[in-house]
């Protein structure tokens, strides 16, 4: 990705996963706390795709593909069919590089726009099944899968699926972390649920958003993650 990171193409990237992450919101992760935690989600997915975006960006040599990405962006909101076939040729023609798999994901946003939460979630299987892209995008694909399917998806499904990005030192573990918790608190597990949220709460690798959100929702399950966040604040 030989094109250096600009203004326009940044911005549009960030505006368009924006989109996908608002419309997502609608789908309802969970009746009862998919409001607030798909608001983590979104935020924190955003940011960390935004700065994929900008690292691949920088330290790749594919302008041709970064302006073929730009431009099918740019086309989402007015013409999303086009948008989504020019997605298509970048993911099916990057091959290994960042585009191919960012393609991939903007494809499944796009999906999720026309409510075709089964066909998003197989682009997004597509980038966390691929060894040969950067584990970042493949832990990102396999996030954005898991949160289209939540709603046919058992709870234990999901717990097994991220155990492994939601350890202390996981860069995922705010967003994979209310993904899971909010398995928990749908299997009825609402200590676990409790424990995660004050684990996300007194985490310095987790935005200040969602630790804030995490203490409102650790105190609902009696979890007392003020104190947790204040500490970890003033370190």
């Amino acid at each position: 990705m030989a094109l250096p990171p600009s203004g326009t193409t940044d911005e549009a990237f960030v505006r368009e996963v924006d989109e996908e992450y608002r419309r997502e919101q609608m789908l309802g992760i969970w009746r009862r706390y998919g409001r607030l935690i798909v608001g983590g989600v979104v935020v924190a997915l955003l940011a960390l795709a935004g700065f994929l975006f900008w690292q691949h960006h920088r330290e790749s040599n594919a302008g041709v593909q970064g302006e073929q990405f730009d431009l099918a962006l740019q086309k989402a909101e007015g013409a999303p069919d086009q948008a989504a076939t020019e997605l298509a040729k970048i993911a099916k023609e990057g091959g290994d590089t960042g585009y191919a798999a960012i393609a991939k994901l903007a494809e499944g946003g796009l999906l999720l726009q026309k409510n075709n939460a089964r066909g998003a979630a197989a682009k997004f299987a597509e980038v966390a099944n691929d060894k040969g892209l950067a584990q970042p995008f493949r832990d990102l694909g396999l996030i954005r899968q898991t949160a289209a399917e939540f709603d046919t998806l058992q709870p234990q499904v999901v717990i097994d699926r991220l155990k492994d990005l939601i350890n202390p030192n996981s860069p995922w573990l705010g967003t994979a972390g209310e993904l899971v918790a909010s398995a928990y608190l749908k299997a009825g597990k609402k200590t676990e649920a409790g424990k995660l949220y004050g684990e996300i709460a007194k985490s310095e690798k987790v935005p200040e958003l969602l630790r804030q959100r995490a203490v409102q929702l650790a105190g609902v399950l009696g979890v007392d993650a003020i104190d947790q966040s204040k500490e970890t604040k003033a370190q």
